[in-house]
Order: structure tokens, then C-alpha cells, then sequence
């Protein structure tokens, strides 16, 4: 799974004109899904969003996390785009993105997480839909993870 992490001011998803849903201050995520991605990874980005410090304290630093932060939101979106290749010409490949019914149950169950372990009700873009999104990056801080590329994988 990849991940692209933004902490925004606000945020919203709207789907043929209409807004599905908006956030305030708190984090979006952009999520991206391969076939190789398990329960491990689902787990292991739930608790690195949830715990991740990218909010600050009284000191101007970032060391706190989304769930110390007084109503914050959080926004998961499916992005298959997030796993092209470039690697060859000019045209994006997207042959590492899963298929539907792979990637749907993945995101679902990464969204299921994040609510758990947050306690915060995660508000979603609709899967497969075209959707625009538009925010407003707060710092600007931007995250980009990968569960393949971590340390104890």
C-alpha cells in the first residue's frame, strides 16, 4: 500500500458536482493498493497514520498525533494513480494497481482500521468514482509512505 499524507486546514470530496463530504483540520490520506498487500500492511499504516506526530504543541513542534488533536478530521480517499509506474515513456502504467476486488475489501478494511484505532469517524471518498478533491495543506506537510519499504518487512 502506498499512502500520501497531507495535514490540511480543510478538505472536501465532491462527486458530479455535489460535496459527498468535508472535513476541517486534520489529515487526508490518498491511498494506492497492489495486489502483494495483506492484513500487515493494512495494520501496520493504521498505526503509523493514527500515531504518526504531524500536528504541533504548544511549542510550535510537531509531536502530536491526529487523536490529540480537539476535533480533528480524518479523510481516506482511494487513489489507484498513487502506484504508476514511470519508469518507461511517457504514459503512467497502472499494472500494479489491484483490480476492484482486491483493492475495494483492502481500502475498506484500512478505513475500518483507522476509525478503530482513532476513534475518530473517518469520512471517504467513493470508491471507483470520479471525485474532486480540494484542500487547503496546512505547513504545507506531506507524508508519502509505502508499506513495502519499511524496515521489519
Amino acid at each position: 500500500m502506498r499512502l500520501v499524507i497531507q495535514r490540511v486546514r480543510e478538505a472536501a470530496v465532491s462527486i458530479d458536482g455535489s460535496e459527498h463530504c468535508r472535513i476541517g483540520r486534520g489529515l487526508v490520506v490518498l491511498v494506492g493498493i497492489c495486489d502483494e498487500d495483506t492484513d500487515q500492511d493494512i495494520d501496520y499504516l493504521c498505526r503509523k497514520v493514527v500515531q504518526m506526530r504531524l500536528f504541533n504543541d504548544v511549542d510550535g513542534m510537531m509531536n502530536l498525533p491526529l487523536t490529540a488533536v480537539e476535533g480533528a478530521g480524518l479523510l481516506v480517499v482511494s487513489q489507484f494513480t498513487l502506484m504508476a509506474s514511470t519508469r518507461r515513456g511517457n504514459r503512467p502504467s497502472y499494472l500494479r494497481a489491484s483490480k476492484p476486488d482486491h483493492a475495494r475489501p483492502v481500502y475498506e478494511a484500512f478505513v475500518d482500521g483507522l476509525q478503530r484505532l482513532s476513534g475518530i469517524d473517518v469520512s471517504t471518498g467513493v470508491f471507483g468514482a470520479d471525485m474532486q478533491v480540494t484542500l487547503v495543506n496546512d505547513g504545507p506537510v506531506t507524508i508519502v509512505m509505502d508499506s513495502h519499504l519499511r524496515d521489519d518487512f
